[in-house]
């Protein structure tokens, strides 16, 4: 693969799909979006939570029947006894929708939260009632990663069904109509670290493919939150995020930048996967699509000042050149006035006119409110700007 850095602001639009920044229940995080048969775009997100670690999260979802104008007001579709996180949505064709998250067990803020039930604070309070809920009963009941399915357009939803990898925006649609959904392996082993699982059944049933092997020096303790696309010829690109905090002079050492992405290919449907290559450049995690003139089009979180949201472009003829990945122009600025770091995990569909639309959680205006769920309108460069 080869880079190119851009460092060009993206002529764009911006708005907002829910925000309540000064609610107790008002953070929002980690979004995605589909664009349904019909037209209408539906974002999923773990909402109407307190922070960005707490024991509220709640999977909500907002729909728009005008290209994302406007919105709905955020609807719970999963509030389970612990706390629900990045959600995914995927158009599984017609009204059919399959739903991604997966929980996590916070009691590590437990001795905060018995400490708080003595506490005369409302907050404080809520903390400690939060946690009551988490027991262990209700963790091995609820732990994992999960998908589930409406028929509906997201009005009603079948059963979870337990899946054994987890990614932030779930898995994707081949040309073939089979998934596939390139993840971390929910129980974190030392051995499998990114695999790819295919389905057959629209989500029912999943079937393990490869694993992407792991760059010269790291662990896989170092690979996170992946999002994979289906090229025109049927080869699969995947782009994954590489941190580990503890880590980050080791990385630097072997010439990667913590909270960056890594690259893998395969061209046998996912059975195997070139090992992981370090693309050079601050940005994660990644969400991959394959734009209807052949670009591909990925979009990252920055979390350097100026904090905000980028994108990087491959194009058709780039990727046929060069042998062994695509090459990209990066550091596409869809926007940089985030108050803070807390942003990021954005993800984007195209829309009918060819502009893509983007969905993201950020602050609005100062990094002591709760975040938001934003999107951005734009649309691809010309060729002789990337």
């Amino acid at each position: 693969m080869r880079t190119k850095s851009m460092n060009q602001t993206i002529a764009a639009e911006h708005g907002i799909i829910a925000s309540f920044p000064d609610e107790f229940f008002g953070y929002f995080g980690w979004p995605s979006v589909a664009r349904m048969d019909d037209g209408t775009l539906v974002v999923v997100a773990s909402g109407l939570r307190n922070a960005h670690v707490c024991p509220f999260g709640r999977t909500i979802l907002c729909k728009s029947e005008d290209e994302g104008r406007t919105w709905t007001t955020p609807t719970v579709v999963n509030d389970l006894p612990i706390d629900d996180r990045d959600a995914g949505i995927l158009n599984l064709g017609g009204q059919s929708l399959l739903l991604s998250w997966f929980t996590s067990d916070t009691r590590r803020l437990l001795p905060y939260a018995e400490y708080c039930a003595d506490s005369e604070s409302v907050s404080d309070r809520r903390y400690a009632a939060g946690f009551r809920h988490i027991t262990d009963a209700t963790v091995a009941r609820w732990l994992g990663s999960w998908v589930r399915r409406s028929e509906d357009g997201g009005e009603t939803w079948g059963p979870p069904i337990r899946v054994p990898v987890i990614a932030p925006h779930g898995p994707i649609r081949l040309a073939d109509g089979t998934l596939l959904y390139l993840g971390k392996a929910f129980n974190m082993r030392r051995d499998h670290g990114i695999v790819a699982y295919r389905s057959a059944d629209a989500g029912l049933t999943w079937q393990q493919l490869g694993h992407v092997p792991v760059y010269p020096g790291t662990t896989y303790d170092h690979y996170h939150e992946p999002h994979a696309v289906e090229w025109m010829d049927g080869s699969l690109l995947g782009l994954i995020r590489v941190q580990n905090r503890n880590d980050a002079p080791q990385l630097e050492s072997l010439g990667i930048v913590p909270f960056s992405l890594m690259e893998t290919t395969s061209t046998d449907g996912g059975m195997t996967w070139t090992p992981a290559q370090p693309l050079g450049f601050h940005g994660s995690p990644p969400h991959l699509l394959r734009h209807s003139s052949g670009a591909l089009v990925a979009v990252y979180g920055y979390r350097l000042p100026p904090y905000g949201q980028r994108a990087m472009i491959c194009h058709p003829a780039e990727m046929a050149r060069y042998e062994g990945g695509a090459t990209w122009a990066y550091d596409y600025i869809l926007r940089d006035d985030g108050p803070s770091l807390d942003l990021g995990y954005p993800a984007s569909v195209e829309l009918a006119d060819g502009s893509l639309f983007t969905v993201y959680y950020q602050k609005i205006a100062s990094a002591e409110e709760k975040c938001s769920l934003l999107w951005t309108r734009w649309n691809l460069p010309d060729r002789e700007h990337t």
